[in-house]
């Protein structure tokens, strides 16, 4: 008895959606570097509080199209981060008076509730980081001719390597919110002028934080990171050039 032949399997059906999805994912990909640049950006104050782009020229300074860094733009604006203005203008908000009273007073509790917890849990290397970041804000409040721009990020990466210290995700992200928004405002102390950086009081309350990490001392870390706040915000009042 013959049998017939199976049916031949069927050709594997083109997915012609392929190229597209895979587009997709590249211009995700891409927007979450691009993302992820102007929140440096914000967060190490190097932008600041009215200072104006264009998304035409933003996607110039990076090296990409427009649609990755519209998706970042609009990202952040959602955050409160930036602003998106009628002529499609990208502006850094201006931060009235009140606005950067309550959030100096937000920062001081999950700040201080950060620096607290680290002194407890953290590790030898997060000491480690955290001290190289300290002698390298040190080393440039030092030099006769100090960078406020390099001063701003040394003095970040030391806050946010003792923020991931404290071991609570969450936390951190909370108060990488909080950052986004008050980073440029910071801009207003350390670019100041280099006599700020040298007269300031920051390098003091940097060095009484190390000294209560090292003892495990959390009240003390707090005392010391709520001094610091409290101290870079009560000189920016006092310049008396925030909006009211």
């Amino acid at each position: 008895m013959k049998h017939k032949p199976l049916p031949a399997d069927p050709a594997p059906a083109v997915d012609d959606t392929l190229g597209e999805r895979m587009g997709r994912i590249v211009r995700l990909t891409l927007a979450d570097t691009v993302y992820r640049d102007l929140k440096d950006l914000l967060l190490s104050g190097r932008a600041a509080p009215g200072e104006r782009f264009t998304l035409r020229g933003l996607a110039a300074a990076i090296g990409t199209s427009a649609m990755p860094v519209r998706e970042a733009v609009s990202r952040l604006a959602a955050e409160n981060a930036l602003e998106v203005l009628p002529n499609r203008a990208v502006r850094v908000p201006l931060m009235p008076r009140a606005r950067f009273e309550e959030l100096r007073l937000i920062r001081s509790s999950l700040e201080g509730l950060a620096a607290e917890t680290a002194a407890v849990h953290a590790s030898a290397e997060d000491l480690e980081e955290i001290l190289r970041c300290e002698r390298l804000f040190a080393a440039e409040r030092e030099k006769k001719k100090p960078d406020g721009a390099a001063a701003m990020r040394f003095n970040k990466d030391l806050h946010f390597a003792l923020y991931r210290a404290a071991g609570m995700p969450t936390l951190f992200a909370m108060i990488e919110s909080l950052w986004l928004q008050i980073g440029p405002v910071l801009n207003l102390d350390f670019q100041a002028g280099p006599e700020r950086l040298r007269a300031g009081e920051a390098h003091i309350h940097h060095a009484a934080l190390v000294a209560a990490l090292r003892a495990r001392d959390g009240a003390a870390a707090r005392q010391a990171l709520l001094a610091d706040i409290w101290s870079a915000g009560d000189f920016i009042l006092s310049r008396g050039i925030l909006p009211d």
